[in-house]
């Protein structure tokens, strides 16, 4: 008995691999507007690795010849007040957003996770600590936040992805936080302590691997807001600066056109709300897929 139970676990183990993948797939595939939203977003990554050959040549060459012209077969957007391609500028402006909102969840889960482990397995003073700074920082509306750290840190592409970052780690820390206070208390927790395992062996090795679920939920969705906020500063002249192809740069140059030229607020304006989109029905989907309180 007891040597055919380790050749059983062997054997059966890919096939419950196996039967788990199958059972996510088929909610994924139940789920039509997760599935949109992977599309979108499989759509904006070919785009930003294929920019130099959708778009041969330099996005940011000014044509004064050709300002402001309206959608036509030489520029399917049309041009801006420089007489740049929009087509050109949306599709090297999908570089750079991606590029922000890869660097902001980067930035929120590098300081947001360690932080809210520590805060939900210690307890005491350091969750005191952690979480009286938390609750500082989430006083600020996440915009705004980002806007008074833009301010401090000055304007470029760098100081968006630390300030907008920074406005996303009090998300990760609280969300960690109470994944971790619920399975620190699991029986394997436990018995890991009672062995004398280190604390740092049973964060890492132990309750990561089990909280990764919401935390992988949170940062699809958060790419969607880190996009949306990059472009609000953007828009607001506080992001990235001119001529960077930036997809809120340039729906604030468009504003002054809105009567005479409205193509050129406009089409930025539609890649800024089908990349968010795409973000927020994909997190709903890995939501789905990944927390178990959601049958098929």
């Amino acid at each position: 008995m007891h040597e055919t139970l380790p050749t059983q676990v062997i054997k059966n183990s890919p096939r419950q691999a196996d039967s788990q993948l199958r059972r996510r797939w088929a909610k994924l595939r139940r789920n039509k507007a997760a599935l949109f939203g992977a599309i979108l977003i499989l759509i904006y990554l070919i785009t930003a690795l294929l920019a130099p050959i959708l778009f041969p040549g330099n996005p940011s060459a000014p044509n004064l010849m050709k300002s402001l012209e309206r959608p036509s077969i030489e520029h399917p957007l049309g041009t801006d007040e420089l007489g740049r391609s929009i087509l050109g500028r949306i599709i090297y402006g999908s570089r750079v957003s991606l590029l922000i909102s890869i660097g902001v969840v980067f930035v929120g889960l590098l300081i947001g996770v360690p932080l809210g482990l520590m805060s939900g397995y210690y307890g005491g003073k350091v969750d005191f600590g952690i979480q009286r700074v938390t609750d500082t920082l989430l006083a600020f509306p996440g915009f705004l936040l980002a806007l008074a750290l833009v301010a401090v840190l000055g304007v470029g592409l760098k100081n968006t992805i630390i300030s907008v970052g920074i406005s996303m780690v009090p998300i990760y820390i609280r969300l960690v936080r109470g994944c971790t206070l619920s399975v620190k208390e699991q029986t394997y927790v436990e018995a890991a302590r009672a062995m004398g395992t280190r604390d740092v062996t049973i964060l890492i090795r132990h309750i990561l691997p089990n909280v990764m679920a919401p935390i992988t939920i949170q940062t699809s969705l958060g790419m969607g807001t880190a996009i949306l906020f990059a472009a609000g500063l953007g828009f607001l002249g506080l992001g990235v600066q001119p001529p960077t192809p930036e997809w809120g740069t340039m729906l604030g140059s468009g504003r002054a056109y809105l009567f005479n030229a409205p193509h050129v607020a406009t089409f930025p304006g539609i890649a800024i709300f089908f990349a968010v989109l795409g973000f927020n029905l994909s997190g709903d989907g890995l939501r789905d897929i990944l927390d178990p309180r959601f049958k098929l």
